[in-house]
């Protein structure tokens, strides 16, 4: 491991460190929370150290870069798609993820779904909620999530896990915890009603300027970058 790349393994402590005491501040077991390491252009001997270190789920915006890095990334891992999924990306990727954070339409849900059947396999998924309701970001409202969660399952070849929101970029913590709160009340309303083939497990929120406040308001998933590898 080169020397020049230490402060990867020591921001991994730090935030290891606080997703701890984030957790135990909320009454949670931090063994219950997971983090999955961004590396949206990131090297590959960046992504190797973070490895090295312990996060061996990496979250990926583009298929792109998830095609170009996974048969070049030589330790054991898994791939997150945390980004825009379009429809016509999916036959790129079904082999290749381990949970696809992004579903917000039909459309892209009914081409998972088939391109995972035509592979034999089920792919889990959470259902993308645009919680602020702004227009720069992609995911339902927050009145269609049920109705739509209902409506995946249906399919047989998706396993619907829980729900994504990306919060508004913002130090005003109100705000923030009005967000994520907002998206445990579904979360935990949905996950209630025992849906079949629905199993409401995991809430991905929070990123590297707010995970804190995401997992004081129920995250068991965050998805941090900067914090990790510094500013792209």
């Amino acid at each position: 491991m080169t020397e020049e790349l230490a402060y990867i393994g020591a921001n991994i402590a730090n935030i290891r460190e606080r997703v701890k005491s984030a957790a135990l501040r909320s009454g949670r077991d931090p063994q219950d929370i997971s983090i999955v390491a961004v590396t949206k252009t990131v090297g590959l001997e960046k992504i190797n150290r973070a490895i090295d270190e312990g996060l061996n789920v990496l979250g990926e915006n583009r298929v792109q870069e998830i095609c170009e890095k996974y048969d070049n990334i030589n330790r054991e891992c898994k791939w997150d798609l945390i980004g825009h999924l379009q429809t016509n990306k999916v036959k790129y990727i079904i082999d290749k993820v381990n949970l696809i954070h992004s579903v917000d339409r039909m459309e892209l849900a009914e081409e998972i779904d088939k391109k995972a059947h035509k592979s034999g396999r089920v792919v889990d998924i959470l259902v993308q909620v645009n919680v602020a309701m702004e227009e720069s970001k992609f995911g339902l409202c927050a009145h269609e999530v049920k109705d739509f969660v209902r409506a995946l399952s249906k399919f047989n070849s998706i396993r619907v896990k829980g729900l994504m929101t990306i919060a508004p970029y913002t130090q005003n913590e109100d705000v923030l915890r009005s967000v994520f709160r907002e998206l445990n009340k579904i979360f935990i309303d949905i996950r209630e009603e025992n849906i079949d083939n629905i199993d409401m497990e995991l809430l991905s929120m929070g990123m590297s300027n707010d995970f804190e406040i995401a997992i004081e308001e129920g995250a068991n998933i965050v998805r941090i970058g900067t914090a990790i590898f510094g500013k792209r």
